[in-house]
């Protein structure tokens, strides 16, 4: 079986557990073809990552010559397919959120595609995320090319399904992942019943640099990270706003941003507002290892997003047996359990994330460190990348 990987943007610096999940795949014996609508715009710090460039094909990669001369091929070798397609185009261009005209342009991508998947001899198309690189499988698929499945993380898919035409991409596909049980349901909302049994759930996983980790015990010095794209959904400016309320009861504290994006001057700025330079830095993305080191030099991970699927770096603190600070929101309390391997509380709040921040510092070290032994429990049985790659692999092999 011959499977191909069709992704937007590939690697990305946020999504390294796509790469984690191919790597497996393949592992367990079963080719993979990358391919990506359009490379990285910005320099990769992953080692790992730099190399995926080289085993990847961008579509968009061939040039509008390219683009046309595939759309022309199709036209006259595949015409029945050809303007079925493009009449099922125009019929969802028109609720779709970037309308006809972007329809298009993916119906160009789709006939390179479709040419690619076809030489290659694959058998089916595997997507990350709900969006255009999906829209471009489908199209694939209803030229003629192989079957597709597709994982939907969330947040975007749920929050504007009918623009990203989530009910006609379920309908079309063979199989469709989501990575918690929340996830499930929302799919759920999106489809009729007969295709609710073609849903299913696939946990994102680690790989042996975090699983293998041996323990470290947690410092001495109150210390808290927070990784992910300085983006509003994330909720890093209500997380400084916490960090101010710590800092004017006099407490000791230091809280590390790792990750870069279009919020970082605003977010700077709001800390030399509240005169926080000494209590929050923010370092810019950085590699897997450096990631790694991050979580290990901190008591406690906190992520206070406002929106989510279910984020992976929750996973990889757990598994280097750090507590969890996050919000209750999507799949986050599946993994998540309060006072157990850490704390839930309620999006949007700055006093609760200052709660819970607050009942952490004062917490002695030695029940922190049992919280996040409790979370590596946890991640160790259900996020492991080896063990989900299987599964996928098996559905896989069931709906193509």
């Amino acid at each position: 079986m011959k499977i191909a990987y069709l992704m937007n943007i590939h690697p990305y610096a946020s999504c390294t557990f796509i790469r984690r999940e191919i790597v497996a795949i393949e592992a367990s014996g079963i080719p993979v073809s990358r391919f990506a609508i359009r490379p990285p715009e910005n320099d990769l710090v992953d080692e790992a990552d730099k190399q995926e460039v080289g085993k990847t094909r961008y579509i968009l990669g061939v040039g509008i010559v390219g683009l046309l001369k595939s759309l022309i091929t199709i036209a006259l070798t595949r015409p029945i397919h050809f303007f079925k397609t493009l009449k099922f185009i125009i019929k969802i261009g028109l609720s779709a959120e970037k309308g006809i005209l972007f329809n298009l342009i993916y119906f160009l991508e789709a006939c390179v595609l479709f040419q690619w998947v076809t030489e290659a001899e694959i058998d089916h198309i595997h997507v990350h995320f709900g969006t255009n690189s999906a829209t471009v499988a489908m199209l694939s698929r209803l030229l003629g090319g192989p079957t597709y499945s597709f994982t939907v993380h969330g947040p975007e898919e749920f929050d504007k399904p009918q623009a990203l035409c989530l009910k006609e991409k379920i309908e079309n596909a063979s199989l469709v992942i989501g990575v918690s049980s929340f996830g499930k349901s929302q799919l759920f909302r999106w489809c009729g019943y007969k295709h609710w049994s073609k849903i299913h759930v696939v946990h994102c996983g680690l790989d042996e640099m975090f699983l293998s980790q041996s323990y470290v015990p947690l410092p001495h010095e109150p210390r808290f990270v927070c990784i992910g794209r300085l983006s509003e959904q994330k909720g890093h400016l209500l997380l400084v706003e916490a960090v101010s309320q710590l800092a004017s009861e006099g407490l000791k504290f230091k809280v590390i941003l790792v990750g870069d994006g279009y919020l970082r001057e605003q977010i700077e700025f709001l800390i030399e507002t509240l005169g926080l330079k000494d209590y929050i830095e923010i370092t810019g993305w950085a590699t897997n290892l450096e990631v790694r080191q991050q979580i290990l030099n901190s008591q406690v991970m906190v992520i206070p997003s406002f929106a989510e699927g279910l984020p992976v770096v929750i996973m990889e603190a757990f598994a280097l047996s750090r507590p969890v600070i996050s919000t209750h929101i999507a799949g986050i309390p599946e993994l998540v359990k309060t006072r157990k391997s850490g704390w839930l509380v309620t999006p949007g709040s700055s006093e609760a994330l200052a709660s819970a921040m607050r009942e952490a510092i004062h917490l002695p070290l030695a029940e922190l460190a049992q919280m996040g032994k409790t979370g590596a429990e946890a991640v160790a049985k259900e996020h492991n990348i080896n063990h989900e790659a299987q599964k996928l692999v098996k559905l896989f092999q069931t709906y193509s």
